[in-house]
């Protein structure tokens, strides 16, 4: 951090989105989609306070969740579908002037649907800002992948067509190799670094002059329809972009573990059923986690429960033969996680909790401690703490019991 700089990350976030409703706090492979921007404040070296400007309270509970400060909501007359960037910007400086008599050097805009940035994107524009004096702002930028020199503008009557822009020295440059025209630059919602002064003085969200952060266009994530949505969700989900992701801020190994809580089917089950012509269900388990939970028990001081969607009397027969207690009918495995707690008499960061598909997420983000089998879902597994090396219903559930008498043996194996 530089000695004495404010750095102010400020993320707008109204409610009212309408082509994805509740767009700001839905989740995005996994996570609120505002989170990804508030962790970009947070994990930043330079930013001193991270503070989302919202109408909405909802969005400022989830924002609270994840870290940002709300110390004022946005007005509704700042909050409309037209509403520019600048007034939201000027009304957050001006609160925090009047009631904190808060002034920061720099203002970040991080806005939300642009969630897939590079590690060190908010760090690298407030240095290029820091080290350009005479610059008003920086906004990320990437290489344009479609050049405006072969653009034309088309007459709707006649249908004749003229270039958008030229080059000069260059004839019909619409007919020119691209090596051979000037590079150009579209921008991005990345990142804009702003000097106070340009917003308050200048009254403008980038001033005369401006510097361009070049991004690698492998991040340029912009969305604003459904469609957009589940094609960049599918990027995140891959894995292959190193950015800054609410998945990898994992949670330590709980110090004083109670509990160990298990879905049912696809964690203890392979998730296959058989049903006979009776209506009967058959499902297949592994005793190596039956044997591995018995040691778990005998090893360690952890409970064991299973919390199941499902009513079947499969999952009864199967928890008793275990002699471990299941609960079923669970729709809401937050919820249910927080009873059990209470009657417990346990706080929900001793609990570890396992499970394989997307209703399983609430108890994810509920325990101290999430674990997935190898075959979980994308989404699981980004909630997961610890993705385990087996599927479920294959030992997957003896092979955490066996991670965790390593961590947590109480006394020797007899």
């Amino acid at each position: 951090m530089v000695s004495g700089l404010e750095v102010l990350a400020l993320i707008p976030a109204r409610g009212g989105s309408k082509g994805i409703p509740h767009k700001n706090i839905r989740d995005f492979a996994g996570y609120p989609l505002i989170a990804y921007s508030i962790l970009a404040g947070l994990q930043s070296k330079l930013v001193t306070r991270t503070i989302v400007s919202t109408d909405d309270e909802e969005i400022a509970a989830i924002a609270r969740e994840y870290g940002a400060e709300t110390p004022f909501r946005r007005p509704a007359r700042f909050a409309k579908d037209d509403t520019t960037d600048f007034p939201v910007f000027e009304h957050a400086l001006q609160w925090l002037a009047e009631h904190e008599r808060y002034h920061p050097d720099i203002v970040v805009q991080l806005r939300p649907t642009s969630p897939v940035r590079p590690p060190s994107c908010v760090d690298d524009a407030i240095r290029m800002l820091l080290d350009h004096p005479d610059a008003d702002s920086v906004r990320g930028v990437v290489e344009a992948g479609q050049n405006p020199y072969k653009m034309w503008r088309r007459d709707p009557v006649t249908g004749v067509m003229r270039p958008l822009i030229g080059v000069e020295g260059i004839q019909e440059a619409y007919n020119a190799p691209r090596q051979q025209l000037p590079m150009v630059h579209w921008q991005t919602g990345h990142i804009d670094a702003i000097r106070t002064g340009t917003i308050l003085e200048k009254h403008s969200m980038s001033g005369d002059t401006i510097l361009g952060l070049v991004i690698d266009p492998s991040y340029t994530v912009d969305i604003d329809t459904p469609a957009d949505w589940k094609r960049y969700e599918v990027l995140v989900n891959a894995g292959e972009l190193e950015m800054v992701d609410p998945a990898k801020q994992r949670r330590a190994w709980p110090v004083d573990p109670r509990l160990l809580v298990l879905d049912f089917d696809g964690v203890l089950t392979d998730n296959r059923v058989w049903v006979a012509e009776d209506g009967r269900e058959v499902i297949a388990a592994n005793r190596s986690d039956s044997f591995g939970l018995a040691l778990l028990r005998k090893c360690t001081s952890l409970d064991v429960l299973v919390l199941s969607r499902e009513i079947n009397p499969v999952v009864a027969a199967r928890c008793k033969k275990m002699k471990v207690e299941a609960r079923q009918g669970v729709l809401e495995k937050d919820i249910a996680l927080k009873q059990v707690c209470e009657e417990k008499g346990i706080e929900p960061a001793q609990v570890i909790f396992m499970g394989n598909d997307v209703n399983d997420i609430p108890g994810f983000t509920t325990a101290g401690f999430g674990v997935a089998p190898a075959d979980a879902q994308p989404e699981v597994v980004r909630h997961a703490e610890l993705v385990l090396t087996l599927p479920g219903g294959h030992g997957a559930v003896r092979e955490l019991c066996d991670i965790l008498m390593q961590k947590y043996v109480k006394q020797s194996i007899s």
